[in-house]
């Protein structure tokens, strides 16, 4: 009351793991980009390999997931480059 309350704490910002990982140790980064590019490319000759039909649909949403995961992993990187 009155100025005897205590003071509260500021809120932590909240980071994932990955961000966390990656602050610690920035090689990471290139390492899950380089492996996301392994696996894409993989995925990319078996499409032109000509699989199944029916595999097409689940090899597509794989790719966008890789190709997400290389998105974050350079917006972390970039964050980390402006600390």
């Amino acid at each position: 009351m009155f100025g005897l309350e205590k003071e509260k704490k500021k809120p932590t910002k909240f980071q994932f793991d990955l961000e966390v990982e990656i602050a610690k140790n920035p090689t990471k980064a290139k390492e899950i980009t380089s492996l996301c590019e392994q696996k894409v490319d993989q995925i990319k000759a078996k499409l032109k390999s000509g699989t199944h039909p029916d595999s097409f649909e689940p090899l597509g949403i794989l790719i966008h997931g890789y190709n997400a995961i290389k998105r974050v992993v350079k917006k972390i990187e970039k964050k980390e480059a402006t600390k």
